[in-house]
């Protein structure tokens, strides 16, 4: 069976998107024998970024279409997008930048429509820069949901076989509560069930966290969980889906790191974000479920601080394309549950 084409868009170029894929794609030849990435980005910033971590920049081969990538070991085959960003000042928050990162995005999404690849993988943007751009999303999840026209999709991080969902993500708190509803409870629950007949484990059990301090206490704390996340729960479980909650979060999530559970389900942002950042740092990622291509991304930011200095670590984004191949083949269950909601 043939491997997944993968569009690696370049992210915000005055950041450490193109250092990282230049470490990357130079440094990590064996995850081509999972699939073909081709950068979609800009030219100057990508042999500059190889520049910066002691790379030859003629190793940057620039393709009229995604079709020529030959997946040339020590190569980084690149699709031009749009006009030069060689001006951008690295480390510097540059509207230039911001436009450039959105402009890779949605021509991934193009590709993927069009069934020029299979998978969509993602380095850093700065969100202000891509306002500042022009381009008022909340970030890349958004957009991505907004290009492919879809309204159900859930965040998820991922490390080894742990994966958080999340039923909110770039709201304010006040909205996310808001935003818990049974229906989005009962939608991102089928997701997660789908995403796991995706990994060929159709019977994992899924952790639904508590809104409230200790699940709401049996109403002392706030009625949300027994009245929305409970309901949904149980629905959920008479369709023969293996989920079980709500269960206080400080209580569930210490014992998915523990092994206990694979799959869990945060209400909102930071529920899910902080933990998981605290404990496994850059060396997870992000994907988003519920679009018709898997798109993995970094779980880390454009880093201006470092950006040029030649330091920055590439495992995220090495692990992004591996989880990315791995879950293209079966990908079309997710997609076909997230039509049905």
């Amino acid at each position: 069976m043939s491997i997944p084409t993968l569009a690696v868009t370049l992210g915000d170029v005055a950041g450490i998107g193109p250092e990282i894929t230049a470490k990357s794609l130079l440094g990590h030849d064996d995850v081509r024998q999972e699939c073909v990435p081709v950068v979609i980005g800009d030219e100057a910033a990508m042999r500059q970024g190889v520049s910066n971590v002691g790379g030859d920049p003629d190793k940057v081969r620039v393709l009229s279409s995604i079709e020529d990538a030959t997946n040339e070991p020590g190569t980084i085959e690149l699709l031009q997008t749009g006009p030069s960003l060689a001006d951008v000042t690295l480390g510097e928050l540059s509207p230039a930048a911001g436009d450039g990162s959105y402009r890779f995005v949605v021509e991934a999404c193009r590709l993927a429509r069009e069934g020029k690849v299979q998978g969509i993988v993602t380095a850093p943007l700065n969100k202000a820069a891509m306002h500042a751009g022009g381009h008022k999303w909340p970030g890349h999840t958004e957009l991505l949901a907004h290009e492919f026209g879809v309204e159900n999709f859930s965040l998820v991080l991922s490390a080894g076989d742990l994966y958080f969902f999340h039923l909110t993500t770039h709201v304010s708190l006040r909205q996310a509560i808001e935003d818990v509803t049974p229906e989005r409870t009962g939608n991102v629950i089928e997701l997660v069930s789908a995403f796991t007949k995706a990994l060929g484990n159709p019977d994992e059990p899924i952790g639904l966290a508590g809104l409230n301090p200790h699940a709401g206490e049996n109403r002392l704390f706030g009625d949300e969980d027994a009245d929305i996340l409970a309901p949904a729960v149980a629905a959920a479980r008479e369709k023969g889906i293996n989920v079980h909650g709500p269960i206080p979060a400080d209580a569930l999530i210490p014992a998915a790191v523990k092994g206990k559970w694979n799959m869990v389900i945060a209400c909102y942002h930071d529920q899910g974000h902080a933990p998981f950042k605290a404990v496994y740092g850059d060396d997870g990622v992000n994907i988003t479920v519920g679009l018709p291509v898997v798109r993995v991304s970094v779980d880390h930011g454009t880093a201006f601080d470092i950006a040029g200095q030649g330091i920055a670590r590439e495992a995220s984004l090495v692990l992004s394309m591996r989880r990315a191949a791995q879950l293209a083949p079966g990908w079309d269950v997710v997609w076909q549950t997230a039509q049905k909601n």
